[in-house]
């Protein structure tokens, strides 16, 4: 049964191991889409290279096997999941003599950045990386090929066509599936416990197992999972606001006022 002052006491007695574990969950969500985006463009165009009629062969052989790499990349990761492919990582690192869990930093806060916080972070990049590809190739395709007509009529290469006139449209088209992926991020990053990643879930999970208030862990977790998803959507909605040139306004009676002309 639910009490609420077991409750109210691992939020009181466990706060630092909360917080370190939000800020490690946020730090994995944040950084993985960044990166994963930063991946996932290269991915994309890898994926769209078609060699023209008249390039010499090497070159349709060298296109061939780039898109079947990037093809091959995107269809693995896609298509297991996130908790397998750390596994994996860990035993196959391991078996490289990689020991993660022998890394220290000076900075580890509350054993937030050890050894096994960046293998998880290399592991949410990977797989984000995966869907980006996918987000980028969708933006790509939403472009008017008119612009991309017209910028080579005035001259521009391929190059700054791509990085001046496709790529930040595709990107500003996007922003909602991207922000979508972050949110993803944020929850699956619980995923990532089964390789000793001390975030939110681990954390909670461990306290809930030294104070045998499983009920009253799991349904604070599922508050600060609530929390930072819905704060995560509320700042990606004013940024989508703030690129459509709209005003901003945090009051919450604002649009009670508009709709009443107040």
């Amino acid at each position: 049964m639910f009490d609420f002052s077991r409750f109210w006491g691992i939020i009181t007695d466990w706060h630092e191991l909360i917080i370190a574990g939000i800020l490690s969950t946020l730090i994995l969500s944040i950084v993985g889409t960044v990166v994963g985006l930063l991946l996932g463009i290269p991915l994309a165009y890898g994926k769209r290279l078609h060699a023209k009629a008249y390039d010499p062969k090497i070159k349709k052989v060298l296109y061939g096997v780039i898109r079947w790499i990037c093809n091959i990349y995107s269809t693995v990761l896609r298509g297991t999941p996130m908790m397998v492919q750390a596994l994996i990582f860990k035993f196959a690192t391991q078996a490289m003599g990689i020991s993660w869990g022998s890394m220290k930093f000076p900075s580890e806060i509350l054993n937030v950045f050890n050894g096994w916080f960046f293998a998880g972070l290399i592991v949410i990049t990977f797989n984000t990386a995966a869907y980006m590809g996918e987000v980028v190739i969708s933006g790509i395709n939403g472009i008017d090929t008119g612009q991309i007509e017209g910028a080579k009529s005035l001259g521009l290469s391929s190059y700054r066509t791509t990085f001046s006139i496709v790529l930040p449209q595709a990107l500003r088209n996007s922003l909602p599936t991207i922000g979508n992926e972050l949110i993803i991020n944020i929850k699956d990053s619980s995923v990532l416990n089964v390789i000793a990643v001390t975030e939110l879930y681990y954390r909670l999970i461990s306290i809930a197992s030294a104070t045998y208030s499983f009920l009253e862990a799991y349904l604070l977790l599922a508050i600060i999972y609530l929390i930072m998803t819905l704060l995560t959507s509320l700042v990606l909605k004013l940024i989508e606001k703030k690129l459509d040139g709209k005003k901003i306004s945090l009051n919450p009676f604002g649009r009670l006022r508009r709709n009443f002309n107040v």
